[in-house]
């Protein structure tokens, strides 16, 4: 019957939506870098040994514990405290386990041995139950206080010894970050506990699916301060996204806002870290040994010599994170690097005057030092490029102020190089440096190592090249090629018109070479300059190379930047460059059935009977009745006698601008969104459909065949009862249990009904005079008689028709509420009754709506008063649907249950 209700073209495009879905899907989950993140291993047995927390303490909290970790003797030797070290605090994230901390406590552990524990850091880890706080936020703000009680705890820890912290170091992995940043938030916390702050993952724009108020109003609360306070801000604070292997965080959302005031916060994706170079997934963030081994080099870095502690000065804090998460010149970090070097001692001196140069290194007796002039470079080229691939941390490149062939002392440009995978490299722009005369590159003695040193000579014109993005709708059919015909080492592609998160396209890179015995690596890095989110591409020609490029921050709108791709080539090979194109979902499923529901409601009005569920969602679900009005409401809020008006009525923000202030709207987007929620609203009704059918028949097997119902009571002598516990469950336990307990009571009226009208079709098949002669005494008996109604085979199929739309609004209804019943059962053993608890207020008004509705046929209903203005009220509230609830999940559920209030109240008006 579902199916025979929609026309073929109809189905025939939803069977298409669900193919562009898949593809969707798809590209999220699969259509990414292998995941090239090393493991991370304990070399010995890792121990968490239990922290003694105050009793008073643990009582508050009983489901939270704080841990520290160790390993081999370095765990037997703390297990008697005080502790020496330096604290570093990790604040697992969503379902998360203290136990996670165990990869860069090991490494951490490993590097402290190399130099026999002149430092060592002691990691602690907090146990926060492995709660769900991404999906139910009711308990962030008692983690945050947890988090508090713990910092103060662990610095009792080192009380009395020598240079005992007066600060602790944090790692906030996922929403652990958040947690550390709603420290500050505190009324009684002090700045000065932390020293610094790193966040792994983390979604700190917004939350990724805002499931329940409480989520939302930490987000805002947390956000607000920072920005309000940005002025007195000074913790240290590094955000490390994961790319797009992660696809449960969006790297987008870990991006901390770029506040004038607060300088002393860097976000940067884990493809764009020197010596990490890979993208990571949401887990595999915390093991990933590249990741780690950075994030422990950068912390030995900021320990201060005096006091054994990790530095209070904000700017090398910075100067150390800029250095090993930005840019690595591929030198030893140093707080104040000796700009002047000496270029004394028994060296050769060897002028070079080509433009172009190569030196192969190989078991080099003597230290050379290779002179470059500069004077008639300046008259033909604008810039100087080398590389070299020997990966030392020496200096290797300076420049001679007013030299003749040679000079004692250079300027060391070794700092403004850049480490890549295989060389390291520096471009200078050489009007930018007047005063040098000379360029010189260091080759030392070496033995038994080769390297290859390259210098060059350009002009700008001839190694930038650019490539313009085709437009939205190009749908993968435009290509352009490029050819770079000159034997150059550097290349930039300008990548025109791109700036939009919604552009992704690939570009395929074909080298060719000649004469070329010997594998030579490519690199092909995509620089985005507008946020720190590069990613590189190592390739071995001569080959053919695909890079997937797309972006996590939109382009601002007052940066005129240009996205690049910065080619590291080889002068033997011939390049090509090919260019092919290739969390508000479910508030436009509901809107969608929304819709339907009100044209149901209209023809059960209009025509005395109800539209099959497919055909009136293909009749009723058209986004030109929601979109323009979402659209207007938008365009109007930009004059501001409008907004007065809004902030007067206390409207929230419309969910387009939020959208919008994430760069996750763009042309088309909503009419995109309906189109797939509309197709999601068709399937997922077929599916209840079936299943309401299939779950009758299991009925029927089980139970002997059923009647329909001889007198229609809208209240039947079970339901207060009924009501009543349910409501007192909802109140002393859990709102979302309760809304479950009613949508299940609520399929199972339906099923009956169900079975109950199979069984009459089968008895009328078996017996039709019989059928016959009992519909026409049930219509006489249901005309005769007011108050007693006689259910009839036509009414009951409406009313399963209608029934099926109900269904399909409390089934997202009880989804969207399922991360508060799923935390609730988890913390069954701490806490009996959940609180805060988001869905209790929902709860207390949709039992009594749905044990009503569970009773109610459209023979009772279609000579009500209300029905007219009942059947009017889903189209405003589809529309509120999309304009307040793309952004903020949890308020849709408010507005599904006003037409269902309706709906039940027209069985007494």
């Amino acid at each position: 019957m579902f199916l025979h209700s929609v026309n073929l073209w109809n189905l025939a495009f939803y069977a298409f939506m669900v193919f562009m879905a898949t593809l969707g899907l798809w590209d999220v989950f699969f259509d990414f870098e292998e995941n090239k993140c090393s493991m991370s291993y304990m070399f010995e047995y890792p121990e968490y040994q239990k922290i003694e927390l105050p009793k008073k303490l643990a009582k508050r909290y009983p489901a939270y514990e704080l841990y520290l970790y160790g390993e081999g003797s370095y765990a037997e030797e703390h297990k008697i405290l005080p502790l020496t070290g330096i604290p570093v605090l990790f604040l697992p994230g969503n379902a998360g386990s203290y136990k996670q901390v165990r990869s860069i406590g090991s490494i951490a552990l490993r590097k402290a041995e190399d130099i026999d524990f002149k430092y060592h850091f002691d990691f602690f880890s907090v146990n926060f139950n492995e709660e769900l706080v991404a999906l139910y936020g009711g308990s962030l703000q008692k983690q945050t206080k947890f988090v508090h009680e713990c910092i103060k705890t662990i610095l009792k820890l080192y009380k009395g010894q020598e240079f005992a912290p007066k600060s602790v170091a944090i790692i906030g992995h996922s929403m652990g970050g958040l947690v550390a940043r709603a420290l500050l938030t505190l009324k009684n916390f002090k700045q000065d506990l932390i020293n610094l702050l790193i966040t792994q993952a983390t979604p700190h724009v917004a939350p990724v699916m805002p499931l329940d108020r409480f989520i939302t109003d930490f987000y805002m609360t947390v956000n607000n301060y920072w920005i309000l306070n940005a002025r007195h801000i000074n913790l240290t604070t590094l955000s490390v996204a994961g790319g797009f292997r992660d696809y449960q965080v969006r790297s987008g959302l870990t991006f901390l806002p770029k506040l004038s005031h607060h300088t002393s916060a860097l976000s940067v994706v884990s493809s764009a870290v020197p010596k990490t170079w890979v993208s990571t997934d949401h887990l595999s963030i915390v093991w990933c040994k590249q990741l780690q081994l950075t994030t422990i080099r950068a912390f030995f870095d900021l320990i201060d010599a005096d006091t054994k502690q990790i530095t209070q000065n904000p700017k090398k804090k910075l100067s150390v994170l800029n250095h090993h998460f930005i840019r690595h010149p591929a030198k030893h970090f140093e707080e104040n690097p000796a700009i002047i070097s000496d270029l004394t001692g028994t060296s050769m001196w060897v002028p070079v005057k080509v433009s172009k140069w190569t030196y192969v290194a190989y078991n080099e007796s003597d230290k050379i030092y290779f002179t470059f002039p500069l004077a008639n470079h300046r008259k033909t080229y604008t810039h100087a490029y080398c590389q070299s691939t020997m990966l030392d941390t020496n200096s290797w490149i300076f420049g001679c102020i007013n030299s003749t062939s040679m000079c004692q002392q250079g300027v060391d440009l070794s700092w403004k190089a850049e480490l890549l995978p295989t060389i390291k490299s520096l471009t200078l722009r050489l009007q930018d440096y007047p005063s040098l005369s000379h360029l010189v590159v260091y080759v030392p003695s070496i033995h038994g190592s080769k390297f290859v040193v390259d210098c060059e000579f350009f002009k700008k014109e001839t190694r930038s090249i650019q490539l313009p993005v085709t437009h939205l709708f190009s749908f993968g059919l435009s290509s352009r090629k490029v050819i770079l015909n000159t034997s150059g080492l550097f290349y930039n592609i300008e990548l025109l018109n791109f700036g939009q998160i919604y552009q992704a396209f690939k570009i395929n890179v074909v080298s060719k070479c000649s004469g070329v015995k010997e594998e030579i690596t490519s690199i092909y890095k995509l620089h985005i300059p507008w946020s720190y989110e590069d990613s590189l591409t190592i390739a071995q020609v001569p080959s053919s190379t695909e890079i997937s490029l797309k972006l996590h921050i939109a382009q601002p709108e007052n940066d005129s930047s240009v996205a690049l791709l910065k080619m590291y080539t080889s002068s033997d090979c011939q390049y090509e460059v090919v260019r092919f194109h290739g969390g508000a979902l479910p508030a436009y499923v509901i809107s969608s059935i929304l819709l339907a529901y009100g044209g149901q409601l209209y023809s059960l009005f209009s025509t005395g009977h109800c539209l099959e569920y497919a055909t009136v969602l293909d009749k009723e679900a058209k986004p030109y009745k929601v979109d323009p009005f979402v659209i207007m409401i938008k365009f109007l809020l930009g004059y501001k006698w409008f907004k007065e008006l809004w902030d007067v009525l206390l409207l929230p923000e419309l969910d387009a601008i939020v959208l919008t202030s994430q760069s996750m709207c763009f042309p088309l987007v909503s009419l995109i969104l309906f189109l797939f929620g509309t197709c999601t609203a068709y399937w997922g009704g077929l599916l209840s459909s079936t299943s309401v059918k299939l779950l009758s028949s299991l009925w029927l097997a089980l139970k002997r065949p059923s009647e329909l119902p001889k007198d229609i009571k809208t209240i039947s002598p079970d339901l207060p009862f009924l009501t009543v516990v349910l409501i007192i469950v909802s109140w002393a336990t859990c709102g979302a249990f309760a809304i479950l307990l009613t949508y299940l009571y609520y399929v199972f009226k339906i099923v009956h009904l169900q079975a109950s009208l199979t069984t009459f079709k089968n008895s009328q098949t078996v017996n039709p005079k019989h059928s016959r002669r009992s519909e026409k005494k049930s219509n006489h008996h249901k005309d005769s008689t007011a108050h007693h109604l006689r259910l009839s085979a036509s009414d009951a199929e409406d009313s399963l028709r209608m029934h099926s739309t109900v269904i399909n609004l409390l089934t997202w209804i009880v989804l969207l509420s399922m991360p508060s019943l799923i935390y609730w059962l988890k913390n069954l053993r701490y806490y009996f009754k959940l609180n805060p608890d988001p869905c209790k207020p929902l709860a207390f008004i949709l039992i009594p709506t749905m044990a009503i509705l569970g009773n109610t046929y459209t023979v009772s209903i279609k000579s009500s008063k209300l029905l007219k203005t009942t059947s009017q009220f889903p189209l405003p509230l589809a529309v509120g649907v999309i304009a307040f609830g793309s952004a903020h999940l949890y308020r849709v559920p408010c507005f599904v249950f006003i037409p269902l209030l309706l709906h039940a109240l027209c069985n007494f008006m």
